[in-house]
């Protein structure tokens, strides 16, 4: 609990005098009664590794003796006995720190107290409506004792602001963590290379995958896995189908665990039979080459903008080597002539969320890079197989390469180097 209590202290002493409030999560419905399973909102669970639905965490530098506080669901045994154990108000205070805990359907009589005669208010509006709501009402009934020389907020700010900031930049424990989920993600990458063979469905390997991830405790995966073979891997964010898996072709499979609400994000490309051809041997090099001269760019002081720019020109260069583009360098990447066949940005942050937040622009300027930013890189080159101009050899095939990367003092770690992606590389893992 030390590094949630730490992470609360640093964002009341980065908003000054106020009022933060975050919602849980809601529950989602599958289909009539039966809910998705429940993931808890990454805010939330960033300041107090709360899971549970139906709660709200207030924090405060304006209370005498509460500087946290969990509105929670109260323990309940006939609803324990279906759903499972609560916390309670008590187990909000023992076993996740808050100062003070009290059911969720006190929130509406309780908040007034916490945010009378405060100045600033920092929520995410909109972002949930049943607090928004009692949020709205909270502030009609402190306007309406002014008399009484009780005022509301008179600034309300995106709760954001300051939190988003903090976790871009990882802590050595979110570091950790990250390592961690790469090791697990590189294990379900081995397994999917080595058990991959001709005959196959592509949801077979997302089995697979699944399986890794849940032998380590880890409860879900960062996000739904891409396996596309064949022509499905041209598709950028193709689903795990029932297509068959067929002797020459390339599968793509982009998948990473959540291990302790941190994400991996991992991409390969392999040969369904083990063995590359030669069409596909040129393309994958080229994406290879691409990505390590991407990565190389990492550094602090970088941009994600340099990083991308990087990645096109090699990819461009490349294509015109090999013969899918021609005219000078500059100019087809000046009119954007490569993205019929690589069409994404390089990189976007990694953290809690597969696309994590934090800001990508600071004053209008793409961000410099800073030490402990975790980022992906992940170049590609997608050939339509109805493209046109292009010899029929190359058609079919879709190569991307990721991997999750953490700024250094100097340079940048590859969290997810272990998982093979050289071509000889890849080629004996798969055998």
């Amino acid at each position: 609990m030390s590094e949630f209590a730490a992470r609360r202290k640093r964002l009341l002493d980065a908003m000054g005098d106020g009022v933060a409030l975050f919602p849980s999560a809601p529950l989602a419905l599958r289909n009539q009664d039966v809910e998705h399973p429940y993931r808890q909102d990454s805010d939330l669970y960033y300041l107090t590794g709360f899971d549970e639905p139906e709660s709200v965490l207030l924090l405060t530098n304006q209370h005498e003796e509460h500087s946290a506080v969990l509105f929670v669901r109260p323990k309940k045994r006939e609803r324990e006995i279906w759903d499972g154990p609560r916390a309670g108000v008590e187990g909000a205070v023992e076993r996740f720190g808050a100062d003070a805990a009290f059911p969720i359907d006190e929130l509406r009589k309780r908040l007034p107290d916490y945010l009378g005669n405060v100045d600033r208010l920092h929520y995410r509006i909109a972002k949930d409506s049943d607090t928004d709501s009692i949020l709205f009402d909270c502030l009609n009934q402190l306007r309406r004792g002014s008399r009484r020389g009780v005022t509301a907020p008179e600034v309300i700010i995106d709760s954001s602001v300051h939190l988003h900031e903090m976790r871009l930049r990882k802590s050595p424990a979110e570091l950790a963590t990250m390592r961690e989920a790469a090791a697990i993600t590189e294990e379900a990458h081995l397994r999917a290379m080595r058990l991959t063979k001709p005959g196959m469905r592509e949801y077979e390997i997302d089995a697979e995958l699944i399986h890794i991830y849940r032998q380590h405790g880890c409860e879900r995966p960062a996000y739904e896995s891409i396996v596309g073979s064949g022509p499905n891997a041209t598709i950028l964010h193709y689903r795990a189908g029932n297509r068959i898996m067929n002797d020459g072709e390339l599968v793509l499979i982009d998948a990473g665990c959540e291990h302790e609400y941190y994400a991996s994000d991992v991409t390969r490309t392999f040969p369904v039979n083990g063995r590359f051809s030669d069409a596909q041997r040129a393309i994958y090099e080229l994406v290879l080459r691409a990505q390590d001269s991407a990565i190389a760019a990492v550094k602090p002081k970088a941009t994600l903008e340099e990083i991308h720019a990087q990645a096109v020109r090699t990819i461009t260069e490349g294509l015109v080597d090999i013969g899918l583009l021609s005219g000078d360098l500059d100019t087809l990447i000046e009119e954007k002539k490569y993205e019929p066949f690589y069409m994404h940005r390089t990189s976007h942050w990694l953290g809690m969320d597969v696309h994590d937040v934090g800001r990508y622009y600071l004053g209008g300027k793409h961000r410099p890079l800073e030490q402990d930013f975790v980022l992906t890189v992940e170049p590609g080159i997608y050939i339509a197989t109805d493209a046109e101009d292009v010899d029929e050899r190359w058609r079919g095939i879709g190569v991307r390469i990721e991997d999750d990367v953490v700024v250094t003092r100097s340079g940048a770690e590859v969290l997810t180097a272990g998982v093979p992606k050289t071509i000889a590389d890849v080629e004996a893992a798969c055998r």
